[in-house]
């Protein structure tokens, strides 16, 4: 393929990857700039693309990426590192502190771990901050089955850690 006919072809399917950004973003500024990046993106690899194969697929995954990429590094950016020994109260308001009731981030960690990775992975997932949808497009899974596993893994661990409850 001519880089000309990359070009048009990558340019007719503008609209729905614009559909497709905005579905990701939730906000028609940074679905411009997504769609711009993919733009980019796909013009700067356009040798990686194989003639004969799926270029919107192609773009789609492109997008997909980009967004998870920089979602990720959103995240982080917004992350305060907090090198001391007590980690927990960094983000914890003085009112709320109360050890005897709170339960330790390792009997937590502990009890997660415990969990069938069915159950594990996806929790984990959305707890690291990924949405459904995502989470349900990099496990191969429906929506909805994401959401329910997700909410049994909760009531999984509030089961598990009755043990740990504190009796005021």
């Amino acid at each position: 393929m001519t880089a000309a006919e990359f070009s048009t072809q990558l340019l007719n399917l503008e609209p729905s990857l614009e559909r497709f950004a905005y579905s990701l973003t939730a906000n028609r500024e940074d679905a411009k700039d997504l769609l711009q990046e993919t733009f980019l993106k796909a013009l700067t690899y356009k040798d990686k693309f194989e003639d004969n194969t799926n270029l919107k697929a192609w773009t789609f995954t492109i997008m997909k990426n980009t967004f998870i990429n920089n979602y990720r590094k959103n995240l982080k950016q917004n992350t305060t590192f907090d090198t001391s020994d007590n980690q927990y109260l960094m983000n914890s308001k003085p009112d709320q502190i109360n050890p005897e009731a709170e339960f330790s981030h390792s009997e937590i960690s502990k009890k997660v771990d415990l969990l069938e990775d069915e159950f594990r992975i996806p929790f984990q997932m959305h707890n690291s901050g990924f949405q459904y949808k995502e989470i349900a497009e990099m496990l191969n899974l429906k929506i909805g089955t994401v959401k329910s596993r997700i909410f049994f893994s909760r009531q999984k661990l509030m089961g598990s850690l009755k043990d740990f409850e504190y009796k005021y």
